[in-house]
């Protein structure tokens, strides 16, 4: 069955041409034979099934159908579904199930979504290759020798395969985007506290967000749609109004558009091939009647380096409630409490968890809180002083979302800094907390797929998104 989009298996729903049914059970036959690509940590045959006839007799019933009726979603395995395993990729929440649904997903399912399982990922999102979790590697869709990214890169090789129409993931500091790009599929993580965090687990609080990754722009737009506004389970999470996103998309124009193009995002080391294509599309929109301003973000060589302080300093804090005592894995070699506490985190944590658990705690220590954690907080002000002026000046920055393509397996597991470079043009847009989105742009010399990175101004996803579905079907 191909399908160009929702909107395309909606009026096949709705006209009954065919049935939630038939559609999750092709899905279903989807995922099993690609079983060995472990994109999957767990599978919901029956409930997706069982959802699916409640939602066919909905139908017959004479009931209003939802705004995502049948749709198809996968959900990374570090959001809550009441019931279903939440185990982050992780050994020390292997065998742990949820006690209760996130916001978002609650939201999906109020629209007549349906669940098809959990996503494999990067152990409790800390990673931009997807070698990171405990249940092993999953690879890319386009060379199987590759990584998909990460840290959401089952999530985004679910969407690129057809084994789901739509994908949640979770971004700290790239972790839809960048494996969006890796993937060729369209990536967004929208305005910080734009969707509800309750039912998400904690990495870095102040950082995460609850993500789309889609084929196109218009599902992404209205599965955010879905998702987004107030909740009162989450203290961050915005008042601000919840527009009509595929409306704000419609009314974007690349006439009179002015993209901006940092210079520091095109240095030298960058990638040639990434650095071609992502020209190449620039110089499209230029050719129909956009603007391409060069502006300059003297501060991006500190990115990385302020992000991982601060990112580290909440993981730190936040993965301190895996103890042993209260939920999850607990080691069966302690004598004691206190050897109960460091025999269970050093069994069933990983070695990337345990590198930024350390790194935060070190960072966060007295005599070094000043000189680390102090001033990445007053980089992070400046970065969000600078965004908030150049986007003054321009509707829309753009750049490359990484500066090479997807990698192989194992490549850069050897050297954490080369391996964290994956996320420099990523991470600023989580540093501010401004929406950005990836969108493919092509394929480079050896066939692999190259991503687009696009941030607007605070809560204009639906330009953001224009701007991108403009790029897409160019």
């Amino acid at each position: 069955m191909q399908l160009s989009g929702y909107e395309d298996l909606r009026s096949r729903l709705l006209s009954r041409a065919i049935s939630c049914e038939e559609v999750i059970r092709l899905y279903l036959d989807r995922i099993d034979q690609h079983h060995a690509d472990n994109i999957y940590i767990t599978v919901f045959h029956q409930q997706a099934l069982d959802r699916a006839k409640a939602l066919d007799r909905k139908l017959v019933e004479g009931g209003n159908p939802g705004k995502l009726f049948g749709m198809p979603i996968a959900i990374k395995d570090n959001i809550a579904i009441k019931g279903a395993g939440l185990t982050c990729a992780s050994k020390i929440l292997e065998n742990y199930e949820s006690v209760y649904d996130a916001t978002a997903v609650l939201r999906l399912e109020e629209a007549d979504a349906v669940f098809l399982g959990k996503t494999n990922m990067d152990e409790f999102a800390m990673g931009s290759s997807n070698e990171n979790s405990a249940f092993g590697n999953v690879p890319n869709p386009f060379d199987k020798t590759r990584v998909p990214g990460g840290s959401s890169g089952g999530s985004a090789a679910a969407v690129a395969n057809g084994l789901a129409m739509v994908a949640l993931g979770s971004d700290t500091g790239g972790s839809v985007r960048q494996p969006a790009g890796f993937c060729n599929i369209v990536g967004l993580k929208p305005t910080y506290g734009r969707i509800s965090r309750y039912g998400l687990v904690a990495f870095a609080s102040s950082f995460d967000q609850i993500g789309v990754l889609a084929m196109n722009c218009d599902d992404a737009a209205l599965v955010l749609e879905v998702m987004a506004g107030k909740d009162e389970h989450d203290a961050t999470s915005s008042l601000h109004a919840v527009p009509d996103y595929r409306a704000g998309m419609a009314a974007v124009s690349v006439e009179g558009l002015r993209i901006g193009v940092p210079s520091e995002f095109f240095h030298e080391s960058l990638n040639p091939d990434v650095a071609r294509l992502v020209k190449g599309k620039l110089h499209e929109l230029r050719d129909r009647g956009a603007e391409l301003v060069d502006i300059t973000l003297p501060e991006s060589d500190y990115a990385i380096a302020a992000y991982y302080i601060l990112v580290t300093a909440e993981a730190s804090s936040n993965l301190a409630r895996f103890d042993g005592a209260r939920y999850g894995y607990r080691s069966g070699s302690a004598e004691d409490l206190a050897a109960m506490y460091v025999n269970s985190r050093t069994e069933a944590f990983g070695r990337e968890v345990k590198r930024r658990i350390m790194l935060g705690t070190y960072v966060l220590s007295a005599g070094y809180y000043d000189t680390y954690y102090k001033k990445a907080q007053q980089v992070r002000r400046v970065f969000q002083d600078r965004y908030r002026e150049a986007l003054e000046k321009v509707d829309v920055i753009a750049g490359p979302t990484s500066p090479f393509p997807p990698f192989g397996i194992g490549d850069k597991t050897g050297d954490p800094l080369e391996m964290y470079l994956a996320d420099v043009f990523t991470v600023p847009a989580s540093i501010v907390g401004m929406p950005a989105v990836s969108v493919p742009v092509g394929f480079d010399s050896l066939n692999l797929p190259v991503g687009l990175h696009l941030i607007c101004n605070f809560f204009e996803e639906g330009k953001l998104l224009g701007i991108a579905r403009h790029m897409q079907a160019s």
